[in-house]
């Protein structure tokens, strides 16, 4: 494959498959975007309808790229949920509605080139190595406050995972030993803490309790309008306790991040998702003080702390990088 690849077929497909919301993207060898395709995602209840989504959003991508089908040398795809990495199946994606889908054989067998699937907050923070703020970084730690709170850690070019599972499951964290969770595992979790989900339920009791009008307005006690978008303007609008909330919360993932600094000493903390991206000054003002708490003193000044810079293209990124890598892994 490597001899095809250098004739000609330097075209890589990084695809990120997200709860609602799945994304192609063609890069040319160098990671520069050819093309792209967004598309919401369908529950297509054993999958294949949804594969088949899936390979038509590809399609889309490669027509808007003017690449074919026969120049393309890999495919990669960032996934959510449990996988199975040896064997490149997805053991389960709830929203998608899938269990025991063998996506990289499809992926292979469809577009007749190697393929390769991986967690998708590891192909976001592989995606900012790759090509985005962390370049040129000996070991990378990415954390990504949403709706969850995920992570990956890139070192010396490599993700850090197990033999068949991916690992850095940042937001199962204990942070307390009662509390929220992460709807599993054990109460006082990091993503059950200060997961956006988390900060929104706090948020609406505030509003519940009269102490925040600006969110009362905008979007009431309802959780599912209470996105990070909306508490940026309730705090920009004056709505203090709703600052209170979020500063709370980001301390809580920097006391998290403060720990993982003590076992993996990266040199960069890359910080994504939506609530940084909203927040940036706010969120990381309360993860350094968080990190200044956890981390031990001859540690803590021994990293650099930056914002992702490749937003929602972080996660193809990454995969495309990923999928160059194993075809190409000299380079």
């Amino acid at each position: 494959m490597a001899e095809e690849a250098e004739a000609g077929k330097r075209a890589w497909v990084g695809f990120d498959l997200g709860g609602t919301k799945m994304m192609a993207v063609v890069f040319d060898q160098d990671l520069r975007v050819l093309g792209k395709k967004r598309r919401k995602t369908r529950s297509s209840g054993g999958g294949s309808v949804g594969l088949d989504r899936l390979a038509e959003t590809i399609e889309l991508a490669l027509a808007e790229s003017g690449v074919t089908v026969d120049q393309l040398a890999g495919v990669g795809a960032g996934c959510p949920g449990p996988l199975d990495l040896q064997k490149g199946i997805i053991l389960e994606a709830p929203n998608l509605g899938w269990k025991n889908v063998p996506l990289q054989e499809y992926l292979a067998k469809r577009f007749k080139c190697p393929a390769v699937i991986c967690n998708d907050v590891d192909a976001g923070v592989f995606g900012e190595y790759s090509a985005g703020v962390a370049q040129g970084q000996r070991s990378v730690l990415g954390v990504f406050p949403g709706t969850g709170i995920g992570g990956g850690f890139v070192y010396e070019g490599r993700i850090l995972r197990g033999t068949r599972s991916s690992c850095m499951e940042v937001g199962f964290l204990q942070m307390a030993t009662e509390g929220g969770t992460a709807g599993a595992g054990p109460a006082g979790t990091l993503e059950g803490l200060a997961s956006r989900l988390a900060i929104s339920a706090e948020a609406a009791k505030a509003v519940y309790r009269g102490q925040a009008p600006h969110l009362r307005a905008l979007a009431g006690t309802d959780l599912s309008r209470i996105r990070s978008s909306t508490l940026a303007a309730a705090i920009e609008q004056g709505d203090e306790v709703v600052e209170q909330i979020v500063r709370r919360a980001a301390e809580q993932v920097g006391r998290g991040i403060g720990s993982l600094i003590n076992i993996l000493a990266p040199d960069l903390v890359v910080l994504g998702g939506g609530l940084v991206e909203a927040l940036p000054r706010l969120y990381l003002d309360g993860v350094r003080e968080g990190i200044r708490r956890n981390a031990l003193p001859s540690l803590v000044d021994q990293h650099k702390l930056k914002t992702a810079e490749l937003g929602d293209l972080a996660g193809a990124t990454g995969a495309a990088a990923l999928i160059r890598q194993h075809v190409f892994p000299a380079e």
